[in-house]
């Protein structure tokens, strides 16, 4: 079975995680500038950890398909992202007396606060975090998670297809 693009399976793994962490990253920016949702803290880490992902993929195109390391890393980094998803998912569970308080907005606190500050508020979520907007029958995060998923199975895929002779 040939493959009309790709030189082999491994290749094909590593651009569809690029294409996807790319089609995400897009999404996130067009909910973002054209339909006017600000992202929270952990959306940000969670756009982040997709910006990983692919990156990681693409140098693993640029390189080495073959190479163990890449697939590894790309599923390291949709598992961290994942969790990011998971904490703010959790978040949005919460009753509203339950919710932690809510934070200035990233550029306010970019320009004002300590990174050391920032980096908490992007790894704890503030109550931003906890509001829900619905996209096709999921949270945001949901989405984010799905994708996330989405990427360790193509990662695992991949691995496994550069341990093939």
């Amino acid at each position: 079975m040939s493959m009309m693009f790709f030189e082999d399976r491994t290749e094909a793994m590593a651009s569809l995680i690029v294409a996807i962490t790319g089609g995400l990253l897009a999404g996130a920016i067009v909910m973002e500038h054209v339909f006017d949702l600000d992202p929270c803290p952990l959306c940000l880490m969670q756009r982040i950890w997709f910006a990983f992902a692919g990156l990681i993929s693409l140098a693993g195109l640029i390189h080495s398909t073959r190479w163990g390391i890449y697939p590894l890393l790309t599923i390291l980094a949709a598992v961290i992202g994942g969790g990011f998803s998971i904490r703010q998912l959790y978040l949005q569970s919460l009753p509203p007396e339950a919710v932690p308080a809510c934070g200035p907005d990233m550029t306010y606190m970019l320009e004002n606060f300590p990174l050391s500050d920032v980096l908490a508020a992007m790894t704890r979520g503030t109550g931003d975090c906890a509001q829900v907007a619905w996209q096709f029958g999921l949270t945001i995060p949901g989405w984010a998670l799905v994708g996330f998923v989405a990427i360790s199975v193509l990662g695992v895929l991949w691995l496994r297809a550069g341990l093939r002779p």
